[in-house]
């Protein structure tokens, strides 16, 4: 499929040439998506854009899967709303990336104060991924198995399931995700893996003691939650992507924003934010398996950034009007030049990884990647503090 004209836009909001999903489809992506949300029908406008599967390939709950909304009593499931956005996704033809079973935030009470010993810890755990997936076996591609389990500096974050089991709890979550539902791809996601070489690092450690044991992993998720002017190079990313597939695993940006700071915008920070973007969207393009990318929602007036990160916001494609920015032009038009150079993605055989690219970060570069990161450090330190409550 090929799109002559990119980002025509005919008067009033959301009547656009250029979309999204088909466009990364033609590029040799699996998907391009979105995190979605029940609410997300009170909007009209951004509802019937959000409905298309020209638009978006595939959804991720934002919170309707996390643990403290699908089983927030012990042994009580509660479905509903996930459901819903399932169903949705089944009826419009769309992926569903599930998310997320093992996480340290959005615990309900009686799990992040419980009293765990090694063996009841390992039982309820069994219990929890066992009956979610269970229940929605065969309808998710992929499940954020475990999310977010690494602090910044690469070290363990503190939480009941380590406390109890130690780092064997990866690969205790890994076995009972794919005994409940076998055809489903098995991913460890986190943030700031983009910033951080040593966060980055952590990641493959996770993955090689999932391996170790034996136990199936499929991918890595990066959420890529960024900020403008802060964001790494296309090289540097694509650098980081290769570290995983390095190891026989797919890669997938799961939840992409780049936040503009400070507010107001203008034209000068829209500029560099569509540049950053097409940085990131290229960076997956570079990797032959890097599966597709996810937006943590698509416009600014859905957008979780200005409630946790003060002073931050504008970080979509789309403006608080759901009208096109300049980032949504410039990805369009990067995925459109990018048609028929990567084969269409077959999910029962998907393509193998590349060898690290010679622009692979050496260590003079590396350490500008540190000094840059650590530059982020107080964005970073907020992220943690926040928990993330949409992400």
């Amino acid at each position: 499929m090929k799109f002559a004209i990119l980002t025509g836009i005919v008067a009033g909001p959301l009547v656009v040439l250029a979309q999204l999903n088909a466009l990364a489809k033609d590029a040799g992506l699996l998907y391009f998506g979105t995190a979605v949300s029940p609410s997300d029908s009170s909007d009209s406008a951004y509802y019937k854009y959000e409905n298309d599967v020209k638009n978006f390939g595939q959804y991720t709950p934002d919170n309707a899967q996390k643990w403290d909304a699908t089983e927030p009593s012990k042994g009580r499931f509660s479905y509903g709303q996930a459901d819903s956005i399932v169903s949705r996704a089944l009826s419009n033809k769309m992926l569903m990336r599930c998310h997320t079973l093992v996480w340290y935030s959005q615990l309900p009470s009686w799990v992040s104060s419980g009293s765990w010993t090694k063996d009841s810890m390992t039982s309820v755990m069994e219990s929890h991924i066992s009956n979610v997936m269970g229940h929605f076996k065969g309808k998710c591609y992929a499940w954020d198995v475990v999310n977010e389990a690494l602090e910044d500096n690469g070290s363990y974050r503190q939480n009941p399931f380590l406390k109890a089991l130690g780092d064997s709890y990866f690969a205790v979550a890994f076995k009972f995700a794919a005994a409940a539902d076998p055809a489903a791809k098995l991913y460890y996601n986190d943030y700031n893996l983009e910033y951080f070489p040593v966060k980055a690092d952590g990641a493959v450690r996770i993955v090689k003691l999932v391996q170790a044991a034996g136990v199936p992993i499929h991918g890595v998720g990066l959420q890529a939650h960024m900020t403008v002017g802060r964001t790494p190079s296309r090289e540097n990313l694509t650098w980081t992507l290769n570290k995983y597939t390095a190891l026989g695993l797919d890669v997938a940006y799961t939840e992409l924003d780049i936040r503009i700071k400070p507010l107001p915008s203008n034209a000068s920070s829209i500029e560099a934010q569509a540049k950053e973007y097409v940085a990131m969207v290229g960076s997956c393009l570079d990797v032959p398996r890097c599966v597709g990318i996810t937006v943590w929602g698509f416009s600014d007036a859905h957008s979780w950034i200005p409630q946790t990160f003060s002073g931050a916001g504008d970080s979509c494609l789309f403006d608080k009007s759901t009208k096109p920015k300049p980032a949504f032009s410039s990805v369009s038009s990067l995925l459109a030049s990018a048609s028929g150079k990567r084969p269409p993605w077959n999910t029962a055989s998907p393509p193998t990884g590349a060898p690290v690219p010679t622009t692979m970060i050496t260590a003079t570069t590396s350490a500008a990647v540190t000094s840059t990161a650590a530059a982020t450090s107080t964005v970073a330190a907020t992220s943690a503090a926040a928990t993330k409550s949409t992400a």
